[in-house]
């Protein structure tokens, strides 16, 4: 024995190395079936995969050009990461961007910009920006709410995010003055440090479930009184990332901890059924509304990818006739979000944001329904130019999601599902989590939503108005075709907005429903 040992001890560090290749030739070869470049290209083969599992970043960082990455591109990264650390965001040397590509959007500027005078609320405060609308308001609830940003933290889960990405996200609307939707996966600890709370519960009903699993209002009654910076429940209809598939929250993602919040069991994967127990058509989900009103005292919306329109018609008619239904409407886009999903779904289901948005609002419209209805958007607007078109078309409020997620540290590495989050923001992971500063990061959510509200109302003064909901279609443009190659957004989709009421920016800063710290 003690000669084989001093046989290997002879050995060379490069005879180890040629032991080592010829064992990984040898299992190449030999002993593994399921791949055909090793087998047939041993050792080498490894290169191949080990440069596709590496490719997403080595796009990112050393080929692709500042435009061309997808979702988020390099300088609409760079503008999010440099707004939420106050460092200078702006571009030099004229844009870089091709200014006559499709759907590039242009916002009409007066000849005279809208001026501030000495007392205006903007003078004190130049991200002062509010919703024009009072949400809950025209049905009379019994607490209304008129959200203090007119851009919020949209549905992510806690489980889906870290503990301190949550954290961090509510600490950071807290400074803003903004919303925190929780997401489909319950109340946690970590939405419960100051930040207003709308929320969010989808088919699984987690965090007011009852041991079958189905839907309590006892439990949703119970939550909100124990809670009172829930301001709003909105209900999950579908997303963008995967509308009418439910979600799946794998199990090595859940932690004792999620399981306690979402009254789950640990070591299965979470799936919430692609339909509603509570309801099965649109007059039983108009009931539950209501009755979700009556009990909480608390505005009650719904959220949906947009597809076909015919249960929306019916869902139009229903209020037109009865006078009730949704407070709220948040529309996603089918251009997917945090949501991790097939790239059939993704990809092909449902409308993107513009259109389904654009079809919706229109309904909505012709039963002279908008006025009553505060419209969420939510799809990539969470830059100042994109949020001024869809406030043109009629959106009242942004959610954002993914610019959140970067704004607190995300760096667009795609793998959200795998529990493998490098930056510490969707992984349930403790050492990867440490990353995560919870005061510097909830600072720089803060930050970022006062960058971008102070951009938007530049934008708003530039065109000539003093808050963005008095954007009309015709103030932006779009370029759709080489033929009429720009066109205002009016005559692309075919509609007029509908006027938001709306006196003044000192009259909503007085108002005993708004919401936030900065009132």
């Amino acid at each position: 024995m003690s000669a084989f040992i001093e046989f290997l001890g002879n050995i060379s560090w490069w005879g180890w190395i040629l032991i080592i290749l010829a064992l990984v030739a040898i299992r190449d070869v030999f002993i593994q079936k399921r791949h055909t470049i090793s087998h047939n290209f041993p050792i080498v083969g490894h290169l191949r995969y080990w440069l596709e599992s590496i490719g997403p970043e080595l796009r990112q960082y050393l080929v692709a050009n500042n435009r061309e990455e997808l979702p988020f591109n390099r300088i609409e990264r760079s503008w999010i990461y440099a707004s939420a650390k106050k460092e200078n965001n702006y571009e030099g040397f004229g844009t870089d961007r091709d200014i006559y590509a499709h759907q590039h959007v242009f916002i009409n500027n007066a000849m005279m910009p809208f001026k501030i005078e000495g007392d205006h609320p903007n003078v004190k405060d130049h991200t002062f920006l509010p919703c024009a609308k009072v949400i809950g308001l025209h049905h009379k609830r019994k607490k209304p709410f008129r959200p203090a940003s007119v851009i919020n933290v949209s549905a992510m889960s806690f489980g889906s995010l870290s503990a301190k990405a949550v954290e961090s996200l509510n600490k950071g609307v807290k400074i803003a003055g903004a919303y925190h939707n929780t997401g489909e996966g319950g109340l946690s600890p970590y939405h419960k440090h100051g930040g207003d709370v709308i929320f969010h519960f989808g088919t699984g009903y987690f965090g007011v479930r009852d041991k079958n699993g189905q839907f309590s209002m006892k439990k949703l009654v119970k939550l909100v009184e124990e809670n009172p910076f829930i301001k709003a429940i909105e209900i999950k209809l579908s997303q963008g990332a995967k509308p009418g598939k439910g979600g799946v929250l794998p199990a090595k993602k859940i932690t004792k901890e999620i399981a306690d919040i979402r009254h789950v069991e640990m070591g299965k994967d979470v799936l919430s059924p692609p339909s509603h127990s509570a309801f099965s058509n649109v007059q039983e989900m108009v009931d539950l509304i209501e009755a979700i009103a009556e009990k909480t005292g608390l505005p009650v919306g719904i959220k949906a990818a947009i597809g076909k329109l015919d249960q929306w018609e019916e869902l139009a008619n229903i209020m037109k006739n009865t006078n009730k239904g949704p407070d709220f409407i948040t529309v996603d886009g089918g251009e997917g979000g945090t949501g991790a999903a097939p790239p059939s779904f993704a990809d092909h289901v449902s409308l993107p944001w513009v259109y389904g948005f654009s079809d919706l609002y229109k309904l909505f419209q012709q039963h002279d329904l908008t006025e009553r209805i505060v419209f969420i958007g939510s799809g990539k607007l969470g830059f100042p130019a994109k949020a001024a078109m869809a406030f043109a078309m009629g959106v009242d409020c942004i959610n954002v999601a993914r610019e959140a997620m970067m704004s607190i540290g995300c760096i667009q590495a795609q793998v959200c599902h795998t529990n493998r989050c490098p930056s510490g923001v969707a992984t349930q992971n403790k050492w990867l989590q440490k990353g995560i500063n919870i005061p510097l990061k909830s600072e720089r959510l803060a930050q970022y939503f006062k960058t971008f509200r102070k951009e938007f109302l530049e934008i708003t003064h530039a065109a000539g108005y003093e808050h963005p909901c008095q954007l009309q279609m015709s103030d932006v443009d779009v370029n759709v075709d080489d033929q009429y190659l720009s066109k205002e957004l009016d005559k692309t989709y075919h509609y007029q907005k509908t006027p938001v009421p709306f006196s003044n920016m000192a009259s909503i800063q007085d108002c005993p429903y708004l919401g936030g710290i900065s009132k």
